[in-house]
Formats: structure tokens, C-alpha cells, sequence
């Protein structure tokens, strides 16, 4: 495939759309419509402050694209098989084949505050949208609910679920969550596979994957349905956990049948196999052990390294603002495609955080001569023990979790960097001053 072609096909395409080509057009524009639509007040065109106009974006997030020949007789080989054609993230937009008809609720446990804000919105939804609102049952056992006779009829409508017993997975079309930033974990994991747009709304302690604020939820909603809105698809990792199944036996009396004393004894009978859709993180650590964890990691079937620490973290994008920023890593805007791999207190003074492909495999594993176990879990839950002869191997899910922006992709994360971690605040220097003659003052004279 020419790669010349393909840059021009886009160029001549983006003159029906808002989206161009940045090696051929250099400047982003300013105009009064946002992404090729009729300006109107939405999620992702808010007008800057002090500016009656608003900024289009006309640069491709993913950059531009690139020269496959090198100069004069040097060139790329071609092989289709292996192109992969992702649409500009700034153009992410959500639609309805269909209108939505449910809506899948998900509330902060244990909050006495968030249960005013949870009745106002599923009585908008159920009353004044006619939606088929559904809850977890454990939810509605709240006494404050079960005892508010007013919301009685709204709660009569409900349709509810248990985690890990029912499967709900073909019947939301979008996700509300009221609460921080564990209520979007918490909606990944009960999908594992496709995963329906996710609204969030900032009534936790955190709050930085949730955008919206709930004073003006019915608009807000209201958009959503409408399908007025902008996504940010925020890749989620498969992994596969094989563990070799142990059977243990116990000899009767604890004497074999040549009379021999004997302890406990295990049997391979085979492997169990699990699978999860992780969000954040993948931690493996050294659990309750005193010695240093001691794993080996893979990626592509090679060795690259073995951990020696309390642990390693392997993270999503959108993890790495979570655990992996607190171990030192760096901070990875959603929206490139990466893999990183941060290690827990290496006992080592070269071992620095690194980011890999998406598209590879890692697998990890203890080291042969390692002293103890290690504990995996998964965005903070279903942990378990990993042993000599278990493997978890981690990849780029092909099912992200589609999270629809209050404005857009890049505004959001930086508006939550700055909000939520206080990202790069320090009092400002002072600046140079001049008397009359001419010379610089310094602030400190």
C-alpha cells in the first residue's frame, strides 16, 4: 500500500469533515463549528474562557502519517496484512444505532451522601425518560432505601443484579457511576467483554476519571442520550492466569502401605485457567513474605528482566496515573498505545520505569529460585496467590472501556492533572525590575 496515497486520500477526505492530514495542513483552526457540526452547547465544544469562539482540532492526535522511504533507493516492505487503521481520537464521538433504552446505575457503597444524588437521577431517568434503570441488589438493602416510602414506586422499577451470579453483559446500553474513581473500576469488571459508554460523575474523594459534577446532571444525561458527546477509549488489558491445580491427599493415619510416615501429598491433575479485563493495573507483589519478590518477566517469549523487590506493576495508560505514578513511573495520556512496566522498591539502583508496545505479550512468572510465592490482583481485587509453575500473561484487550469526556480527550486528563494531583504547582518566580536609570533590579535587593 502507498503510504503517499494514503496521506493524500486523507488530505482530500478532510475537506468534507473537520479532520486533516497534519503533514499536509500545519495549522489547527479556529472557527465557529466544532468538529464539523452546527455550534451548539456540548460535552466536548465549550467555548474558552473569554472567547466567543472555539477551537477545532485539525492535527491528528496520533500524529502525522510518515514516510515510508528513506532516501533515495531505501523503502519500507510493504505487507497489508499488518496495517491496523485507527480512527483520530480527537474524532471519537458517540452515536446510537438505536436510541438507549437502560441504563445500568452504579453508586458508591457506604456513602450516606450520595444517596439524595442517586434517587434524583433514577427518578429523572425512570419518570422523565421512560428508561429501564438497573442496580446492584446490594444497593437497594441500604435502610436509608428500603425504608423511603416516597421512593418506593421509582424503586418498584428497578431491575437488579448480583456480581459474579448474573450476566448483564447484553443488556446496558450506558453506564451512569456516582462516586470517585472505583465505581469506573468496579463498572470494567463486570464486563468482560464489550463495555457500553461509561458516564461519570464526581461525588468521591479522588475523582480523576470522573469529569462531570452533579449539579447540572439532567442536561448533561440528557446530551448522552442524545449522543452528543465525546470519547475517550481508555484500553484495558486481558490477562490469563494458569495455575497448576494441586490436589492434596492425605494418607490415612499418616502412614503409607509400607508402613513409611508420610506428610501430605501433592498431585498435578491439571491447570485452571483464569481471565480477566483489567483497567488500571496488574500488581504482583510479595505479599505477606519478609523476603524480596523475585519474579521473571517475558515479553514475546524472551526474557527481559527478573524483579527483585517488593513487586512490579504492569499498567494501562489510565493506570498510570494510579499505582504506577506512585512508584514513579510516568504519566501516559489515554490515548497512546502502551504497555508500562513499573517496578515496586527494586532492590536496585538502575531499574527505571519502562513503556513497551501495546501490542506485545508479556508473561510473568517466579523465578526458579525464588525463596517464596508472590500475590497478583487485579485493579485492587480478586487476589490470589501465584506459585512455582503458575504464569499470568497480560496483553492489550481488544474491548476498551469507552468513557465519554465532559469536554475532550486532551482537556479532560490535563483539567484532571491539575485538579486532582496538583500536577507542576510551585509558587511562581518573581521577575526582573528596572529602576529609572535603566538597571536591573534583582527581587531579592
Amino acid at each position: 500500500m502507498n503510504q503517499e496515497k494514503l496521506c493524500t486520500n486523507k488530505a482530500d477526505a478532510s475537506s468534507e469533515s473537520a479532520y486533516h492530514c497534519s503533514a499536509c495542513h500545519d495549522d489547527e483552526e479556529w472557527s465557529s463549528t466544532s468538529r464539523g457540526r452546527a455550534k451548539s452547547r456540548s460535552l466536548s465544544a465549550s467555548p474558552a474562557l473569554g472567547s466567543t469562539k472555539e477551537f477545532r482540532r485539525t492535527r491528528s492526535l496520533h500524529g502525522p502519517c510518515p514516510v515510508t522511504t528513506f532516501g533515495p533507493k531505501a523503502c519500507m516492505l510493504q505487507n497489508p496484512k499488518t496495517i491496523m487503521h485507527i480512527q483520530d481520537p480527537a474524532s471519537q464521538r458517540l452515536t446510537w444505532n438505536k436510541p438507549p433504552k437502560s441504563v445500568l446505575v452504579i453508586k458508591k457503597i457506604r456513602d450516606a451522601s450520595l444517596l439524595q444524588p442517586f434517587k434524583e437521577l433514577c427518578v429523572y431517568l425512570t419518570e422523565e425518560n421512560n428508561m429501564i434503570v438497573y442496580v446492584e441488589k446490594k444497593i437497594l438493602e441500604d435502610p436509608a432505601i428500603a425504608n423511603d416510602d416516597n421512593f418506593g414506586p421509582v424503586k418498584k422499577k428497578f431491575c437488579t443484579f448480583r456480581e459474579d451470579y448474573d450476566d448483564i453483559s447484553n443488556q446496558i446500553d450506558f453506564i451512569i457511576c456516582l462516586g470517585g474513581d472505583g465505581t469506573l473500576l468496579y463498572a470494567s469488571s463486570l464486563f468482560q467483554g464489550s463495555v457500553p459508554p461509561v458516564m461519570a460523575f464526581h461525588l468521591g474523594s479522588l475523582g480523576f476519571l470522573t469529569p462531570f459534577n452533579f449539579e447540572n446532571f439532567q442536561s448533561q444525561v440528557t446530551q448522552v442520550i442524545e449522543g452528543n458527546a465525546a470519547l475517550v477509549l481508555r484500553s484495558r488489558l486481558k490477562v490469563k492466569v494458569v495455575k497448576e491445580n494441586r490436589e492434596k491427599t492425605t494418607i490415612q493415619n499418616g502412614i503409607e502401605e509400607n508402613g513409611v510416615v508420610s506428610t501430605n501429598i501433592e498431585k498435578e491433575v491439571g491447570k485452571q485457567i483464569m481471565q480477566y479485563q483489567v483497567l488500571n493495573e496488574v500488581v504482583v507483589d510479595r505479599g505477606p513474605s519478609s523476603y524480596l519478590s523475585n519474579v521473571d518477566v517475558f515479553l514475546d517469549g524472551h526474557l527481559i528482566t527478573t524483579v527483585q523487590g517488593d513487586g512490579v506493576i504492569v499498567s494501562t495508560p489510565t493506570g498510570s496515573t494510579a499505582y504506577a505514578a506512585a512508584a514513579g513511573a510516568s504519566m501516559i495520556h489515554p490515548n497512546v498505545p502502551a504497555i508500562m512496566i513499573t517496578p515496586i522498591c527494586p532492590h536496585s539502583l538502575s531499574f527505571r520505569p519502562i513503556v513497551v508496545p501495546a501490542g506485545v505479550e508479556l508473561k510473568i512468572m517466579l523465578s526458579p529460585d525464588a525463596r517464596n510465592t508472590a500475590w497478583v490482583s487485579f485493579d485492587g481485587r480478586k487476589r490470589q496467590e501465584i506459585c512455582h509453575g503458575d504464569s499470568i500473561s497480560i496483553t492489550t484487550s481488544c474491548y476498551p472501556l469507552p468513557s465519554i469526556c465532559f469536554r475532550d480527550p486532551v482537556s479532560d486528563w490535563f483539567e484532571s492533572l491539575a485538579e486532582c494531583l496538583h500536577w507542576n504547582v510551585r509558587k511562581k518566580q518573581n521577575n526582573f525590575t528596572t529602576h529609572g536609570n535603566g538597571k536591573w533590579q534583582y527581587p531579592f535587593c
